[in-house]
């Protein structure tokens, strides 16, 4: 028995030490070896859980083209948990509470009061130390490690994105038919979304159109709501008043942008279920020849051109060299000056569990892998697809496949886990005419954007309350749009906000402002 014990004992000694050799074994082979772990003596596939966003209902599955040749480029065996992105927020939250997580997590928030408590308590891996040691990982821009720190530490690597993208897509062609210039000022903006309603612009004699399509986000309604506000004066997210930090919602000028917001939904020049509908279908009124306006990131007007001349083919109807989308900046509020809402450089973060990822050794693999997603194939692969099957290299550049149900159910979705470090290097898409001004777009926004003072605050009181404070505000926004309270119930949410919390977040908020010295 006693013997039946040693042997039984080394068994498990020798796993355990495999698991430790291998480990470190796969790491030395994706360091050596350019495109995959293992070299001549292929080493056994790392296997990885992704849990990420999706923006349809159609996704990837498990095993699928494009994700099987990222298993054999990596030499890994992944299984891809999707989760809508309009309820991902409450996804996470439930998967971080059940301590199943997966070995790569995506967190949308930051510095959302579950993922911060989470780190602090050492649930994830604090990367920052490791990224030197990767020849991609190592270019991450510090005023972006910055932003999505938490007390100085960072846990996850970022996934890059321009500082200047978000802005105005809409209908060229709608504009067009109905004899409109685009936009300059919010008066313009307004008379747009009017006559998209009220003028037939798709021509089929039905008042069957709306101006601007919004959606249910993540944490709230506020996608559009977000940019439209500063067009009004309203700060982001915080204000500074005589050195003192004060909460966007008790700006006059945030009162006046949702006043603006009331009036839209009022004329119907909006629609109706924005504070439920599925992120997912965002696109599709627009697509559909039903809404002609999207505020959101300016990137998505090739997208949305690319899917309405697909549309179109599909028809028979195409002007292959027609652009049906068009893309600005913003317009100008009252005082006459554009007013920009600036990403922080960076849209969420990919986490790494210690539950799931249990060793320094197993996190260098999964480092590895991430650095690797940085390589031009694979970040070409992933935003596109295979050459030949999902896209033709037409003199050098990107020719997206016209087959949209094969892109989605292949393709799209694959580039939510590009952390884009230290920039895209995908191979490019045609630059077409609205290609190349959305990015002249893109970069003459950092120009005007309004910046939030607070962006690099970490506050206890917002990691306890965050959630609830957050919700009084988004409830009675959208009660107030919707004619539910009037001004009076909104002011009065607005104290609700004081009383539960918000007083001690602003008095915390200024106390970590004044020891940033500004």
């Amino acid at each position: 028995m006693l013997l039946a014990a040693i042997m039984i004992l080394s068994v498990f000694t020798g796993c355990a030490g495999n698991k430790e050799n291998n480990a470190a074994g796969q790491k030395e082979s994706a360091s050596s070896e350019g495109n995959a772990p293992g070299g001549t003596e292929a080493a056994e596939p790392l296997d990885l859980t992704l849990m990420l966003p999706i923006f349809k209902t159609n996704y990837p599955k498990d095993g699928s083209p494009v994700a099987a040749k990222l298993e054999e480029l990596t030499n890994t065996k992944i299984h891809f948990e999707w989760v809508p992105n309009a309820s991902y927020a409450d996804k996470f939250n439930i998967t971080l509470a059940s301590g199943k997580l997966p070995d790569i997590i995506y967190v949308g928030d930051v510095k959302a009061s579950s993922f911060v408590n989470a780190a602090r308590s050492g649930a994830f891996w604090e990367v920052g130390p490791y990224l030197k040691d990767y020849p991609n990982l190592s270019g991450a821009k510090e005023v972006i490690l910055s932003n999505s720190a938490i007390d100085g530490k960072n846990y996850g690597i970022y996934r890059g994105r321009a500082l200047g993208r978000n802005g105005v897509v809409y209908r060229k062609d709608w504009l067009e038919k109905l004899g409109l210039e685009a936009p300059q000022t919010v008066d313009d903006f307004y008379n747009m979304l009017k006559a998209f309603k009220e003028q037939d612009p798709d021509g089929n004699g039905q008042a069957d159109t709306y101006g601007m399509v919004l959606v249910k986000w993540t944490g709230g309604w506020a996608s559009g709501f977000d940019t439209i506000k500063l067009w009004f004066g309203s700060p982001n997210k915080w204000g500074v008043q005589d050195g003192k930090l004060v909460p966007e919602h008790e700006y006059p000028q945030y009162l006046e942008a949702l006043k603006f917001m009331k009036k839209l939904y009022d004329e119907q020049l909006i629609n109706s279920d924005f504070a439920v509908m599925d992120s997912s279908k965002w696109n599709d009124p627009v697509v559909n020849n039903k809404a002609g306006v999207i505020v959101d990131v300016v990137d998505n007007g090739a997208r949305l051109d690319d899917k309405i001349h697909a549309a179109l083919q599909k028809e028979g109807k195409d002007e292959p060299d027609r652009h049906y989308m068009d893309v600005i900046g913003g317009v100008t509020g009252t005082d006459g000056a554009l007013h920009t809402l600036p990403t922080s450089g960076f849209s969420g973060m990919l986490a790494i569990p210690k539950s799931s990822v249990k060793t320094e050794a197993e996190l260098k693999q999964v480092l590895t892998f991430l650095d690797r997603l940085n390589e031009e194939d694979l970040q070409t692969m992933l935003n596109y697809g295979i050459e030949g099957v999902h896209y033709n290299l037409v003199d050098g550049y990107i020719e997206r496949s016209g087959d949209t149900v094969l892109l989605e159910s292949e393709v799209e979705g694959l580039n939510q886990m590009l952390p884009f470090i230290p920039e895209d290097k995908a191979k490019l898409v045609k630059q077409t005419a609205l290609r190349l001004k959305q990015t002249e777009v893109q970069k003459a926004n950092e120009a005007t954007i309004v910046t939030n003072p607070a962006e690099a605050l970490i506050s206890a009181v917002y990691t306890q309350k965050g959630s609830q404070l957050d919700n009084v505000i988004n409830d009675a926004r959208i009660k107030f749009i919707v004619g539910q309270i009037d001004e009076a119930g909104l002011k009065s949410a607005f104290e609700v906000w004081r009383k539960t919390g918000g007083d001690e977040l602003v008095n915390e908020m200024n106390e970590l402002y004044s020891k940033t010295g500004k």
